[in-house]
């Protein structure tokens, strides 16, 4: 291996290792795997997929795109409390993994007494299987701890 290759995985390694850190916002359209070569080793491993995604679309305004049971103001309080905790953007997108979003809709819901809650956030947040995503997350310990985080930040 020569000089410039070096350059070149060590660069990819550092950017692989950013993108897998930063966790991505996992309700794009494009789906890339990534293979993470350590320096010096012989050995490939994946990282997980990265999910780049579109621009955002525009914030629903009360009474618009906003499912009317999401923009009362108490969900608009629990909205405040996910901004700014990081889990959602300025347009109520989730900033979660699909299963953290999932465990998101599912605790908002229930607060807000929401009865059809896959169907309300699969409109507001233009996703599909958010069910299966729920049925995921419980079977991970990492999502325990995220849902202590929730009944924390709600309340």
């Amino acid at each position: 291996m020569n000089h410039n290759e070096d350059e070149v995985l060590d660069f990819m390694n550092r950017l692989l290792e950013r993108l897998q850190q930063a966790g991505g916002n996992q309700n794009g359209s494009h789906n890339i795997q990534f293979v993470y070569v350590a320096p010096g080793a012989q050995h490939v491993g994946t990282v997980q997929n990265q999910y780049f995604h579109p621009a955002p679309s525009p914030a629903p305004e009360r009474g618009g795109e906003m499912p009317e049971v999401l923009s009362t103001d108490k969900a608009m309080a629990l909205w405040r409390k996910a901004q700014r905790a990081g889990y959602v953007d300025e347009h109520y997108q989730p900033l979660l993994s699909r299963t953290q979003a999932a465990l998101l809709a599912d605790a908002m819901a229930e607060r807000l007494g929401i009865m059809e809650k896959w169907k309300v956030f699969e409109t507001l947040w233009h996703r599909k299987y958010m069910r299966s995503d729920y049925n995921l997350a419980l079977t991970r310990k990492v999502s325990l701890d995220f849902q202590d985080e929730l009944k924390q930040l709600f309340g």
